[in-house]
């Protein structure tokens, strides 16, 4: 049995999320299915994060265990052929220690979540990224984004169908860029709460809007109490961009 690890890169526009699903197609099951398809085994592929429907990948990190004996390039090959036409590709495969894990293993993940701010709707780039038609204070999102770097009870920011066991988390970065008409939200932390990327990002537009203040986002925050967010951003415009392993 040999356990290889995958990079992969998705559009998440026609699927139910990464993880499996019985109501609709998932990126975790196309890998599956097209893993079956070239080794006959029943295998179940593991991520480093488990996205929502509609959220991109363009670094995933996942495993997978194969008793057959094949090369990663061959691996990389055949599942990039099955794969098609979904928009799901493997840009690099290796093989790794058993007790390497996806998941378990990651030390750190990275986010980038995308808005463009005009007044036109969005064409090629529609649920890429989430328009909205008024100017944003990238400078005042910045400085207030701050208040959220650290250790923090992060409930407000949650999903209330959360997993996890604690709702403290420790967000090593929470960055605001601006390049004309879009503004790019980066996070990194070695882990994240359901919804927390996405629930941080509409409380910043809140204040980039100025219909918050910093003072504001930081109430929300003390708070711990999901119903003081201000707003959940739609997953268009959210990507996982990678994630750190030893």
């Amino acid at each position: 049995m040999t356990r290889f690890a995958l990079t992969v890169e998705y559009d998440g526009r026609p699927f139910m999320g990464w993880q499996r699903q019985d109501h609709g197609p998932s990126v975790q099951g196309a890998i599956e299915r097209a893993a079956f398809e070239i080794t006959g085994e029943t295998v179940t592929v593991h991520a480093a994060g488990r996205t929502d429907a509609g959220v991109h990948a363009l670094g995933m990190r996942a495993h997978l265990d194969v008793a057959r004996a094949i090369t990663p390039f061959r691996l990389m090959e055949a599942l990039n052929a099955r794969l098609r036409p979904d928009p799901v590709a493997v840009l690099a495969c290796e093989a790794v220690a058993e007790d390497w894990h996806a998941r378990f293993s990651a030390l750190a993940r990275h986010y980038e979540y995308r808005m463009v701010t005009r007044r036109a709707p969005l064409t090629w780039e529609k649920g890429l990224a989430w328009r909205i038609a008024r100017e944003l204070d990238a400078g005042a999102m910045q400085d207030a984004a701050q208040v959220l770097v650290g250790r923090h009870d992060f409930t407000t920011f949650r999903s209330v169908h959360c997993q996890s066991d604690s709702p403290v988390k420790t967000l090593d970065r929470l960055d605001v860029v601006r390049d004309g008409d879009r503004l790019s939200v980066f996070a990194s932390a070695r882990s994240f709460l359901h919804h927390q990327v996405r629930s941080m990002v509409g409380c910043l537009a809140l204040v980039g809007e100025g219909k918050w203040s910093k003072q504001d986002l930081r109430a929300a925050l003390v708070a711990a109490d999901r119903t003081a967010l201000g707003f959940n951003a739609p997953s268009d415009g959210l990507y996982f961009l990678r994630a750190d392993y030893p």
